[in-house]
């Protein structure tokens, strides 16, 4: 069961940026829903201790050894968001005055920001990998308030395929309250590559699918080690 903490101890940016922060129940909160036929885009993060950074913007390392593996298929047009969520390497229970502790926040690297969306933690909690895997529709909710509005609030999709290097993929735990992983979002293409919806995705309107020979020419596979493949819907907790 995820432990609270007071609200110093998460990566939401510095007061002036956010305001005053608060928990609060969301009066509407995202939709557990089953994997689109096609995805608009796809991201990959390589999260390292040694990205973390703390609400007051300074380097604050995660745990050694620890690492962590997003990929993210988002629909945009549906505002729907499926991931596959790795860790390894972490220890102890999770901790974050979020509703969950597993978060994309808006920050570009090296800077602090608000989480945006709160995705279900990894489990099981131990020494061994955890995993978390579904996809999730908007309105998205994080259950932390700025300024009395929820920082998922006004947020979609979208805005992460405008400048996915503005927004970060993180997890915290009690010992690394800070963040015990974290890494940038990096997009990658989605032709040729298993989406989970039974095939490559098709392109959308605008022709933004990509085909794996791009991605293998541009050298982003092996550099990235992405693996987007097949995981059950997992449910919220």
């Amino acid at each position: 069961m995820m432990k609270r903490s007071p609200l110093g101890s998460i990566v939401l940016g510095s007061a002036a940026a956010v305001g005053l922060l608060m928990v609060a129940p969301a009066a509407h909160a995202e939709t557990v829903v089953e994997e689109p036929s096609s995805f608009t885009s796809a991201f990959t993060v390589m999260a390292t201790p040694d990205q973390v950074i703390n609400a007051d913007g300074a380097v604050t390392p995660g745990q050694p050894g620890a690492a962590g593996t997003f990929d993210f298929r988002i629909n945009s047009q549906l505002d729907i968001i499926c991931y596959d969520i790795t860790l390894t390497g972490v220890s102890g229970d999770y901790q974050s005055p979020a509703k969950t502790a597993t978060h994309i926040h808006e920050a570009a690297a090296g800077k602090s920001g608000p989480p945006r969306i709160a995705f279900p933690n990894p489990q099981p909690v131990g020494d061994g990998p955890r995993n978390s895997s579904g996809c999730l529709q908007g309105p998205f909710t994080t259950g932390v308030q700025a300024n009395g509005v929820d920082t998922g609030e006004g947020f979609t999709l979208a805005q992460i395929e405008a400048n996915p290097a503005g927004f970060t993929g993180d997890a915290h735990t009690v010992d690394f309250a800070a963040g015990v992983v974290r890494g940038q979002l990096s997009e990658v293409p989605l032709g040729g590559i298993d989406t989970g919806a039974g095939g490559a995705a098709a392109p959308d309107d605008n022709g933004a699918a990509f085909t794996l020979a791009a991605l293998a020419a541009a050298g982003v596979l092996g550099a990235a080690g992405v693996s987007l493949h097949r995981r059950r819907t997992a449910s919220m907790r």
